[in-house]
């Protein structure tokens, strides 16, 4: 079957800005190491360890140099001259005392990190406002090199899912994984300038149906026709409907479910905006504004 672009956007485009509020609005939580049996992290400057319940500082860490914490008997403790001491908290904050970067996992990132006792293993998360988080998603989700709509339906795109599924892993301490599980994150290792561009050119910019933000699942590809949510899982959702995912000869990768990326890099090549794109693949959809109580 062949479809004719001229008919696919046959539609007003209407950008409503709304301020949506939540009882949750806080920094993300990103879970960058789950139950570990250690965790090792740096700063580029100099950095201080805090109790997380009292803000307590406990000791402050050298820049540059790594260091390795586990669990014992409950409690954080650091490795210090070849020997874990106890650091007496369950839970602790690192945070650079000056404008720096955190590193782990061969990555730098922003904010500031948790490590957290769970059972006899420890969590290390990353706790960071939700636009720098989506500055080290995006690159991570999609080539920085596409087109620059494309990126921006993708910042958006991105920017639902995380705030529709806040608290997904609350069990955990913290609300995403960094993986495609969720939603890939690298850090501030992954930005790149077009990407950190198509963050700020759709800041607190979300997807809602009916007042509510939606979680806008993508895939990398659909081989040529979207899925409805009801295949892959046990439930339709009204904006996720199947229709042709204009990602040309390239197999299907991934759930198929919402914006193909392939796809909107396509489209945005074609000459139409991330909110037609956005409106395309998202049936019934509005474009909201979160509301400034999201930063820290």
């Amino acid at each position: 079957m062949r479809f004719k672009m001229r008919n696919i956007f046959s539609f007003l485009i209407v950008f409503t800005v709304l301020m949506i509020s939540t009882n949750n609005a806080h920094a993300i939580k990103i879970g960058l190491c789950t139950k570990c049996s250690q965790v090792y992290i740096a700063s580029s400057t100099q950095a201080s360890m805090y109790d997380i319940s009292t803000g307590k500082i406990i000791m402050q860490l050298s820049p540059m140099k790594y260091y390795f914490f586990k669990n014992q008997d409950n409690q954080i403790a650091i490795k210090i001259n070849n020997k874990y001491v106890k650091t007496g908290y369950t839970s602790v904050t690192i945070r650079p005392d000056t404008k720096g970067f955190l590193s782990t996992k061969k990555a730098w990132y922003r904010g500031e990190f948790i490590i957290s006792s769970y059972g006899s293993s420890v969590n290390l998360i990353n706790k960071l406002p939700l636009e720098t988080y989506l500055k080290g998603v995006v690159p991570s989700e999609m080539s920085s090199k596409w087109a620059p709509e494309a990126l921006k339906a993708q910042a958006i795109a991105a920017r639902s899912y995380a705030v529709a599924n806040l608290g997904k892993r609350g069990s955990l301490g913290f609300d995403l994984n960094d993986t495609p599980q969720d939603q890939a994150y690298g850090g501030a290792s992954a930005e790149r300038d077009s990407s950190n561009k198509a963050v700020t050119d759709t800041e607190n910019i979300v997807l809602i149906h009916n007042k509510k933000v939606i979680p806008a699942y993508y895939c990398a590809s659909a081989g040529g026709q979207t899925t409805n949510s009801g295949v892959p899982w046990s439930h339709n959702l009204p904006y996720l409907k199947s229709v042709p995912s204009y990602d040309g000869a390239i197999k299907k990768n991934g759930h198929g479910v919402g914006m193909s990326q392939h796809g909107a890099n396509n489209l945005a090549k074609m000459g139409y905006n991330a909110y037609s794109i956005l409106n395309y693949y998202y049936k019934d959809i509005q474009f909201a504004k979160l509301s400034k109580s999201w930063e820290i």
